[in-house]
């Protein structure tokens, strides 16, 4: 029983206690709700507060804003307004001109029909005089006015055309000396502007030994290892009692050029037979085709050449193994392309097409396909095969006139070319004709009396000769420059014109013992 009452008083005690929190619990909420709701009032408050500030702000600013523009279009208006002032003021001075203007118009037109009315009356009583004129010197002539001006215009005809031909011929007798001195200036000027080595070309090539027992090597047993060279190389080897020396004779430089590189290589290599020959050789041979086809790139860098077909560079490069009558054709060809390129630019015409005209114009001589055909032609072929322009094609066949000069570069080119052959010294038979022709000079002045040595100087441009005073006067001295002068004039042939200088020396020598 007492359990039970325990029990009830735990029961009725925790009731107690639930009733006692739970009304504590509200009292708290009660205060935490009041508390909130105070905050929530301030905030509010605030934010209120804080809105009307935004607000009068706002309203502040767009008032000034409003206020800019309300002013900023009084301006524009107060602008607009001043523009139409002064528009009027201009139309209106404008108006007063042109009323001023029209009344000076009208003043001047009535001056205008014053005046017309005047010369109509001149005109009329100067027709009258005129007619009356003529009609005196009709009688006075027995001739009509109409016959005294055909007359008239015939004198005049036939005096117009002898003085138009008399001032045309005046005017092509100056134009053709003015063209002449013209052509020879530029052309001077040219030759001294391109200045060149000039070589002549052996058909044996010199190859340095250390003794006489690489020589040995070289022949081989029996002759084998030159016959082998020989045969890979396409060259006469000469081994003979020069010492030091052997030599490689053949017509073609390019065969010589790797006869003497692969004779090199074999001989540092020390390992000579005729196996190793023919690589050496083959070797050599890609070597140089490499070196060529580099030297004809070279050549155009060097030249400012550009955009030229490989194969139009390989054969330029082939030019530095080939000779023209002794004379280098690189070298040859690349002095025709300077000159070429100088003759242009003296003449207004594009340099470049010119000088690239010049560069190629011997390249018919180092190509192998179809020999039947003159170089000029077969070069003009090459250079139309790999798209050259036409007037370098045309520039390239014509420059032996083998076939007509279309372009007007072909001059440039045959004048070019002729040049640089023609240079003293360039060819071996220009060379030999130039020395024959000094010592001409020479033995023309000594074969006179008098003359005891004489001197053909300038290439040829002067003659000096030294006479003895003795045999020769002062007045002989000057009878004997004509006399030479002449001879030289009559018997033989020269360039240009050939100054004869007579030196006459008087000599007195005394001694102070």
């Amino acid at each position: 029983m007492s359990i039970v009452f325990l029990l009830i008083g735990i029961l009725l005690g925790a009731a107690v206690a639930l009733g006692v929190y739970t009304t504590l619990h509200k009292r708290n909420l009660n205060g935490q709700k009041e508390e909130i709701i105070r905050n929530a009032e301030a905030e509010g408050e605030n934010i209120k507060k804080e809105k009307i500030l935004q607000a009068k702000e706002k309203f502040s600013q767009l008032k000034s804003e409003h206020d800019r523009m309300v002013n900023e279009k009084n301006n524009q208006i107060r602008e607009t307004e001043n523009r139409l002032k002064q528009k009027e003021n201009s139309w209106n001075q404008k108006n007063e001109d042109l009323n001023r203007k029209l009344r000076d118009a009208e003043s001047s037109k009535n001056n205008y029909i014053a005046q017309k009315e005047k010369f109509e009356a001149k005109s009329q009583e100067y027709d009258r005089l005129i007619s009356q004129a003529n009609k005196q010197l009709e009688t006075i002539a027995g001739m009509t006015a109409a016959e005294a001006k055909n007359m008239l215009v015939e004198n005049m005809k036939a005096e117009a055309r002898t003085e138009a031909q008399a001032y045309i011929n005046d005017t092509m007798d100056e134009a053709r000396l003015n063209a002449a001195k013209e052509a020879k200036r530029i052309v001077i000027n040219t030759i001294q502007r391109t200045a060149t080595e000039t070589a002549i070309e052996n058909a044996v090539t010199t190859f340095p030994i250390e003794n006489d027992e690489i020589k040995g090597r070289i022949i081989g047993r029996e002759g084998r290892n030159i016959r082998a060279l020989e045969a890979a190389t396409g060259v006469e080897i000469v081994v003979d009692d020069t010492p030091d020396a052997i030599l490689l004779s053949a017509f073609d430089p390019v065969r010589r050029e790797v006869a003497r590189l692969a004779l090199h290589q074999l001989v540092i290599d020390g390992r000579i037979h005729p196996a190793r020959i023919e690589e050496v050789v083959a070797k050599v041979q890609k070597q140089l085709d490499d070196e060529i086809l580099e030297t004809g790139k070279r050549t155009c860098i060097d030249l400012g050449i550009h955009g030229m077909n490989i194969e139009l560079v390989r054969l330029i490069g082939r030019m530095k193994y080939r000779s023209s009558y002794g004379q280098n054709l690189l070298q040859h060809s690349r002095e025709v392309a300077n000159i070429s390129a100088i003759l242009a630019s003296e003449l207004g015409l594009n340099p470049k097409i010119a000088k690239r005209a010049g560069l190629l114009h011997d390249i018919g001589k180092v190509s192998e396909m179809d020999p039947e055909l003159p170089h000029a032609l077969l070069g003009m072929k090459l250079a139309e095969q790999y798209k050259e322009k036409p007037e370098i094609c045309n520039a390239v066949g014509a420059h032996h006139e083998e076939t007509e000069m279309t372009s007007i570069y072909s001059p440039l080119v045959l004048v070019g070319d002729a040049i640089s052959g023609a240079r003293p010294g360039a060819r071996r038979e220009v060379i030999e004709s130039y020395i024959k022709r000094l010592k001409g000079m020479e033995d023309l002045a000594a074969s006179y009396h008098g003359v005891t040595k004489s001197y053909a100087i300038q290439a040829g441009r002067e003659l000096r000769v030294i006479v003895g005073a003795e045999d020769v006067s002062d007045d002989a001295a000057s009878r004997l420059s004509a006399d030479i002068a002449q001879k030289i004039q009559d018997e033989m042939t020269y360039p240009g014109q050939v100054k004869i200088t007579v030196i006459r020396e008087t000599r007195s020598v005394a001694y102070a013992k």
